[in-house]
């Protein structure tokens, strides 16, 4: 083991994050260019690309849960977490190099639907990412006591994920979404495969925790999990629904010049985001969340989220406060990828953790169906495109509130 993952230091917190840094800079060259490529390259409607998004979220419905249960019981090449994590990594980069490829790919297997093959190739990416997604965050919490060491490396792995997810709209923006692809097959490979050699596993997941459990207990709390799913999927339900029709907001509302210009504006707004994203994790959240309590300061953090989805509706309209109002709604965004798995974390088995980090990903899915199959229909029968943001702001208040009604865990809160 390295002195370093003894000692916990910030350097493996670092290293730590890497993993899931690859799977969020394979999701980052998805959000980016999938909906753009379909649109300029291969010329989708918007009800087509919803469809597109949706093979993945089916994907992760079964993939997420499988891959946790199995990633809790299993242990081979020397880990729990690293085969899905290595397996995944490699599937992931595989299909960003599918992405502009898949004429083709229709040409080469004579498919003779390019909708077909988006289809597959985005359900293989998505079931890559959630493939190793699960196992990368499970293995922080194998590798970190309980309380604010746990905290640390959720907000560490988003503040190491965003700055990278952030390289990868400056690439987009700067150079093309075709850069950025290419630049993600080398990335996602590195930090799926050399971190994962360098961590140690504990096998005993209970010994590692650091407390003991009464015999016949179990440390689940079924209920509080359950509030904590519904919060989270309404706040995806919101981020989805940006994620993938912004195009269509961008194009309607601001009127850019070209297919090009569109895409350069859509990494600039998601670049501002994650910028956000990544600085407020590690240094603002995390000291913030240990002083006031987790839960307040994420049901905070998504609020100026739904205040800036609702400024986009009113004010939106120009390129720069687009820009002004996504950093706003980074605040929300850098809370969302990091809070939510700490406070998920601590209610949750130990050896269990693979499972429920799964079942936690249903909140996210879920929501992604629901806006690929349900809300995209209206969003491309609406003749205003307003409709995105007040979707995605209403989406968001809604979380706020169910958020407002979970328990704080005082006992559990800052425990080391």
């Amino acid at each position: 083991m390295l002195q370093i993952q003894k000692r916990l230091s910030n350097s493996f917190f670092g290293l730590l994050s890497l993993p899931a840094t690859a799977m969020g800079f394979a999701l980052s060259v998805q959000i980016s260019a999938l909906s753009w490529i379909l649109t300029t390259k291969y010329n989708l409607d918007l009800h087509e690309i919803g469809i597109v998004w949706a093979a993945g979220p089916i994907a992760g419905i079964v993939g997420q849960v499988v891959i946790g249960l199995l990633s809790d019981n299993t242990w081979f090449w020397g880990g729990r977490r690293r085969p899905f994590i290595l397996i995944g990594g490699t599937i992931a980069a595989l299909m960003l190099l599918a992405l502009p490829n898949i004429d083709k790919i229709n040409d080469f297997f004579g498919v003779n639907s390019l909708i077909l093959v988006a289809i597959v190739v985005a359900l293989m990416l998505d079931l890559a990412i959630n493939i190793s997604f699960n196992p990368t965050r499970s293995l922080i919490s194998d590798v970190t006591p309980e309380g604010s060491e746990r905290t640390k490396g959720y907000t560490w792995m988003q503040t190491v994920s965003g700055f990278f997810g952030v390289l990868a709209y400056i690439i987009g923006a700067v150079w093309g979404n075709y850069y950025l692809i290419y630049f993600g097959i080398i990335l996602v490979l590195v930090f799926s495969v050399l971190p994962t050699f360098l961590i140690v596993e504990p096998r005993d997941l209970k010994a590692s925790s650091g407390i003991k459990e009464t015999e016949g207990e179990g440390k689940t709390d079924l209920s509080g999990l359950m509030k904590i799913y519904i919060a989270h999927g309404f706040s995806w339900i919101a981020i989805q629904t940006m994620f993938v029709y912004i195009i269509a907001f961008i194009q309607q509302k601001i009127n850019p010049g070209s297919d090009n210009e569109t895409g350069r504006i859509i990494s600039i707004s998601f670049a501002v985001l994650n910028t956000v994203g990544f600085i407020l994790p590690a240094f603002v959240l995390q000291p913030l969340a240990e002083r006031f309590g987790r839960i307040k300061v994420h049901t905070i953090s998504i609020s100026f989220m739904a205040l800036a989805y609702f400024g986009m509706v009113i004010a939106g309209h120009s390129e720069y406060v687009l820009y002004i109002l996504m950093g706003i709604a980074g605040i929300g965004w850098s809370s969302v990828v990091s809070l939510p798995f700490a406070i998920m974390s601590e209610k949750v088995e130990k050896g269990k953790m693979g499972l429920y980090m799964g079942i936690f990903n249903l909140s996210v899915v879920i929501p992604q169906l629901i806006v690929s199959l349900v809300i995209g229909y209206f969003i491309s029968q609406a003749p205003d495109k307003n409709i995105i943001f007040i979707i995605s702001g209403a989406g968001m208040a809604i979380s706020v509130v169910l958020w407002m009604l979970i328990r704080e865990d005082r006992k559990i809160k800052g425990a080391n």
